[in-house]
């Protein structure tokens, strides 16, 4: 495949959160009671419409928009959390993502336990886990707090476990979603470092993010996604602009 990531008329739709047909209370639930409310009609929202995008091996492409356009929906299917309707997603290699840090975490699994649970989710086997559990638990700065269960950790511990473990997959392809705008100070830097490792590895990158500066810096290639559709793409630096000056007006 020439491409590192290709994404190719992706559309996703979820069905919408309704209150079922039943009983009219809880008491007439079970005393058989009570008038059986009629089930409203099926309803869905369409997250995404005819989708495509593709990321050329070695490159790192942005994608922006508002909250409730489909960015994070759009990251959730290439991972396969998701499964789209229509259309098709391809990748070549290992995947990582950091969409949600810390997703899948047991709160009552100490911290040891859930980077072992982790890194296997985002591809690692066993052994390469173990082997750089050493290197992962210094990088996350929790040595002392490793064997204790994470639901008594702080956000910031949290957080740095989980992109500790995510940094040492070594993927070829990796999802960042608002990474760059969570945590402290060092824990930016470490982001950004670690994102211009990547870079220089030759690591495919697929980065969405509200910070736009972040995006025209690391970013050659941007997509705009409005209400679930590809409104504009190009050049980073052409992308952002347009984007600026939509609110602008």
């Amino acid at each position: 495949m020439p491409n590192a990531l290709e994404v190719s008329h992706v559309s996703k739709r979820f069905r919408s959160h309704r209150q079922g047909a039943g009983y009219s209370t809880l008491k007439s639930l079970f005393l058989g009671k009570g008038r059986r409310q009629s089930a409203p009609p099926e309803s869905y929202h369409q997250a995404l419409t005819d989708v495509s995008l593709v990321v050329p091996k070695g490159e790192v492409h942005g994608v922006i928009g508002r909250n409730g356009s489909g960015k994070t929906t759009l990251l959730k299917l290439i991972t396969g959390i998701y499964r789209p309707d229509e259309g098709s997603i391809r990748y070549e290699g290992r995947l990582a993502s950091l969409i949600e840090l810390g997703a899948g975490f047991h709160p009552d699994f100490t911290g040891r336990e859930n980077a072992l649970i982790n890194g296997m989710v985002l591809g690692m086997t066993k052994r390469e886990i173990l082997d750089r559990m050493d290197t992962i638990i210094a990088y996350a700065e929790i040595e002392e707090f490793i064997d204790e269960p994470v639901r008594t950790y702080s956000t910031g511990m949290y957080m740095r476990l989980a992109f500790a473990i995510a940094v040492h997959v070594d993927p070829d392809v990796l999802l960042l979603d608002e990474i760059l705008s969570v945590g402290d100070e060092q824990f930016a830097r470490k982001c950004a470092h670690e994102i211009d490792r990547f870079r220089a590895n030759g690591t495919t990158i697929l980065i969405v993010s509200h910070d736009l500066e972040a995006v025209k810096r690391y970013c050659s290639h941007v997509i705009h996604l409005e209400g679930g559709r590809v409104r504009n793409e190009g050049s980073a630096a052409d992308v952002v602009e347009a984007y600026r000056a939509q609110f602008a007006e």
